[in-house]
């Protein structure tokens, strides 16, 4: 869930907020090993930056004093800077189809426009630049859809899968492109769910 902070001072620096800057970290360290074909340390690079999802997650949801509303924008943020910089190094080393890779590209670039638009469509006057960047200022959060979830998780399966393909030997693997097709199908699906549902998916936190 994207969303923005309270009208209160936050401490950044909690454990699951580290643990989503760390996968943001990690991000252009497995680009670099998948273009370079190094397999074998990138799938475990990998499990790492899911271990720190898990954990992230696990963290704020059971020691409130771990809970930010930073963290609930971090942690989606997180989640589309690493798939996108794996989908695109996947790409460059052909075990990914360009065509699929541009979807998911569009689809999360067009996310991410409708957030800024909501930002500032929920953003009370004066609409300054310090004011629209200040996340001390609550605005809106955005809900994902349903089927949005199960294209995240299917995105990184794909991912997964892709990443083992060279290491045992499935490339070519029938399965594979399927999973292609399917993580397509979702792709479109979750963006058509956020156009269709529109303002349901929206929810102004503060119009202060």
């Amino acid at each position: 869930i994207f969303c923005f902070l309270a009208l209160q001072y936050e401490n950044p620096w909690t454990i699951p907020n580290i643990l989503s800057m760390a996968r943001m970290g990690l991000a252009p360290v497995l680009g670099y090993l998948i273009v370079e074909e190094n397999f074998n340390v990138a799938l475990g690079v990998f499990v790492l930056a899911g271990v720190t999802d898990l954990l992230d997650g696990f963290i704020a949801r059971n020691w409130a004093n771990q809970k930010s509303a930073l963290g609930s924008a971090l942690d989606p943020l997180a989640d589309k800077i690493l798939i996108s910089v794996l989908y695109v190094s996947l790409t460059c080393a052909n075990l990914i189809p360009v065509s699929l890779t541009s979807m998911i590209i569009l689809r999360d670039v067009a996310l991410i426009a409708a957030v800024f638009y909501v930002r500032y469509k929920t953003l009370s006057p004066p609409r300054t630049l310090s004011r629209y960047f200040n996340p001390c200022y609550a605005t809106a959060q955005l809900k994902p859809t349903f089927i949005s979830k199960m294209n995240t998780a299917v995105q990184l399966i794909l991912v997964a899968a892709s990443l083992a393909a060279p290491v045992f030997n499935y490339v070519d693997s029938i399965y594979l492109q399927t999973l292609w097709c399917i993580t397509a199908f979702t792709t479109v699906t979750s963006a058509y769910s956020y156009y269709h549902y529109g303002r349901k998916t929206v929810q102004v936190i503060n119009n202060k």
